[in-house]
This record gives structure tokens, C-alpha cells and sequence, in this order.
């Protein structure tokens, strides 16, 4: 692992948000974790997201997790979540190839592709159809 490189980056999506992952193996600061420049307990109100946004690096182990942060946007807070956590199993098979294995099994490299349909022409929404009226 070449030292003159400073951070690795994976980017995740789900539903319309888009995060892009940094981790610092590197930095002196380590176990931070920051999210659009927030502290992620900050970020994510509910601590359930905040552990499956950060749930990858528990192939770490608990002392030696890296400097983590994360630029999202689009999407809702769950999408966000989910976003983050593809996007830090990239960014750690990046850092250390051997990560891929166990994080495929944990299924974290799995991208979700589920998107919200389109609305076509003549519907209300992308399958409801008008209501119907006899007079």
C-alpha cells in the first residue's frame, strides 16, 4: 500500500442520492466520522441509520477504524443511509482488496437498482389511472 496516497474513495448510490466516501487510513484523527461536514450523530437523528450508514467498518474491528467522510446528496435520509454504506465497502475494498471477501458475504457491495418508476402520459402517477365517471 503505497503511503504517498491520502485517502481512498468509493461512491455509493440508492434510490437518487449519491455519496461519495473518503477514508483516511492514514490520518491522526482517527474514529471521525463525518458526514456534509456534520458529526454523523448530528446528521443522522435516528442511531439505527447512523449504524447501518457505518455498519462496514466493523470488518475494521474497533481500534484501528480510519478517518471516514462522506459527501451525500439527493434522495431522503434512508437513501442517504444506504448510499454511505455501499459506498464505504467500496471505498475499503479500495484500501485493502482482501475486505471484498467478507464484505460480499455481509452483503455491503451489493448495489440496490430499485427506482421510482416514471409517470407516463395519460396516468396520474406512474400506473394509477384516472378516476372514472359515468355522466
Amino acid at each position: 500500500m503505497p503511503k504517498d496516497i491520502k485517502y481512498f474513495e468509493g461512491v455509493g448510490r440508492r434510490k437518487t442520492a449519491v455519496a461519495r466516501v473518503r477514508i483516511y487510513p492514514f490520518s491522526t484523527d482517527s474514529m471521525k466520522m463525518k458526514v456534509n461536514d456534520k458529526d454523523a450523530d448530528k446528521f443522522f437523528p435516528v442511531s439505527k441509520m447512523l449504524a447501518a450508514a457505518f455498519a462496514p467498518l466493523s470488518v475494521f474491528g474497533e481500534k484501528s477504524r480510519p478517518e471516514v467522510t462522506v459527501s451525500v446528496k439527493g434522495g431522503g435520509i434512508n437513501g442517504q443511509s444506504e448510499a454511505i454504506t455501499l459506498g464505504l465497502a467500496r471505498a475499503m475494498v479500495k484500501f485493502n482488496p482482501d475486505f471484498r471477501t467478507t464484505l460480499k458475504g455481509l452483503g455491503y457491495l451489493r448495489r440496490d437498482e430499485r427506482m421510482v418508476e416514471r409517470k407516463k402520459f395519460g396516468l396520474r402517477k406512474a400506473r394509477r389511472s384516472p378516476q372514472w365517471k359515468k355522466r
